[in-house]
């Protein structure tokens, strides 16, 4: 999968640089009995629709042009944006981040949880700060970035 991954970065870059969009993630997963190549792409301000079928035409152009396939097996190509609840992996968009409401899923548990909602108060390369609302009070965490398994914007409710 990962070889998948790398192959499909190295091919989509270019076509984003020059449009000055931002490669988010590429996913590659089998989902019942289908496989699907996943591309999240975003720009400031956010991506439209035409832009990311203006993607998935450029990219499946390419991947069609190599020989021998580097995905031998039937898939789905789906472009998009990454969303509302957009994935936190590299260190800007931690920094874009900051002051903003966050989802995080940890590794091992902080104050008996491994899941906290909460805004992005600060962060370094070793660790963050997240407030984090328990019942009526709001209560500042450290959390290790080291711990963390997964981490994206969230809407508040």
């Amino acid at each position: 999968m990962s070889t998948v991954v790398e192959t499909v970065t190295e091919i989509v870059t270019p076509i984003l640089d020059a449009q000055n969009f931002e490669l988010v993630e590429v996913e590659f997963v089998k989902e019942g009995k289908s496989w699907f190549l996943r591309v999240f792409i975003d720009k400031e301000g956010g991506i439209d629709i035409e832009e990311c079928a203006f993607v998935s035409e450029h990219l499946s152009e390419q991947l069609d042009q190599i020989d021998p396939d580097p995905i031998p097996q039937a898939y789905f190509l789906e472009v998009s944006s990454p969303g509302a609840e957009r994935p936190l992996k590299k260190e800007a968009d931690y920094q874009r981040a900051v002051g903003e409401y966050i989802h995080i899923s940890l590794y091992q548990p902080v104050d008996g949880e491994k899941q906290f909602d909460g805004f992005l108060q600060s962060l370094d390369e070793n660790q963050l700060v997240i407030k984090t609302r328990v019942k009526t009070r709001e209560k500042e965490r450290t959390i290790e970035r080291k711990n963390i398994a997964k981490a994206r914007l969230a809407i508040q409710f």
